[in-house]
């Protein structure tokens, strides 16, 4: 058999091309490809959670509590490795060392021992054991975050108003409804809002908490007593957050809110209103409910009265 004539010989770098050409035409006229991971995150509106960088510089609406919460760190351990005391002041520009410096590897193993005496035996009063002696619920607790920590001394975030035709409140403005409640770490704790869980927590997810499904605009509430750390839309893929730190371990955090209603700084009972349920990137009405322990996200359904 006679060879191709030389006019229909393909070149190698034709071949390339016509190639590239068909790969193109396959895709839709030039359509992008398949997504890569990091991309496929994205479009789904999952920000992957970066490890800890070594320093981290401060942004506008920034504050100790929502850096470490955004790398899950302990807020206690950063403010050591950067030799921050009460209230934990911070400004724009600042550099926030994000791992531990050689010579505070001990405080980072331990973050008692960067604390002086009297703070320790502080924290020691205010956050007692693990340990609930009565396994039946407690009592409801408006207290039951850490007496005496000072808040970090920034300006207050804005408050979100309420729109006029947010659903009102089935209780009156200001009241607090009965609710079971379950002591667990120190803390008395209630559930956040009304509605079924939509998706229970996943260690391997990105964002590691609970979803509770409602209505748009539902009142969403303290799980338990304690301080307004947070208040603010800064940290990628929560939306409108909420951070409260109700002992010197424990801190929850409520996002997607259509609506905040506190500001950082104040002090919140447990079951009091601090938000209004919105929608998360997949439009869906729900709250998205995390506890962290040590700046480690636990499951909350380990804290939550059973249901």
């Amino acid at each position: 058999m006679r060879s191709a004539p030389p006019e229909f010989a393909i070149r190698p770098g034709i071949r390339v091309a016509a190639v590239a050409a068909a790969v193109l035409l396959a895709a839709g006229c030039g359509a992008p490809g398949p997504l890569i991971p990091a991309q496929q995150e994205r479009a789904r509106g999952q920000a992957p959670v970066a490890p800890a960088p070594e320093s981290y510089r401060v942004s506008p609406g920034d504050t100790l509590y929502s850096i470490a919460f955004d790398y899950g760190l302990d807020w206690r351990r950063v403010a050591a490795w950067n030799r921050i005391e009460a209230p934990y002041m911070i400004h724009v520009d600042d550099r926030i060392r994000l791992r531990p410096p050689p010579d505070m590897r001990a405080a980072a193993a331990d973050p008692g021992r960067a604390r002086s005496p009297a703070q320790a035996a502080r924290a020691d009063r205010d956050d007692p054991p693990d340990v609930n002696p009565d396994p039946r619920p407690a009592a409801v607790d408006d207290g039951g975050a850490a007496a005496g920590n000072a808040a970090p001394s920034r300006a207050p975030v804005p408050v979100v108003k309420a729109s006029d035709t947010a659903p009102a409140s089935p209780t009156p403005a200001g009241a607090v409804p009965d609710a079971e409640s379950r002591s667990v770490a120190g803390v008395a704790w209630r559930w956040p809002t009304e509605g079924r869980i939509a998706r229970r927590f996943e260690p391997s997810a990105t964002r590691k908490g609970i979803l509770i499904a409602g209505e748009s605009g539902q009142p969403i509430r303290a799980a338990a007593g304690g301080e307004i750390v947070y208040s603010g839309n800064g940290l990628i893929g929560y939306g409108e957050l909420v951070i409260i730190k109700h002992s010197e371990r424990m801190l929850s955090a409520y996002a997607h809110n259509r609506e905040r209603l506190v500001s950082e700084g104040q002090r919140v009972g447990a079951g009091e209103v601090i938000g209004r349920m919105g929608r998360n990137e997949r439009n869906e009405n729900v709250l998205h409910f995390e506890i962290r322990r040590n700046g480690k996200p636990d499951d909350p359904l380990d804290y939550l009265p059973r249901r």
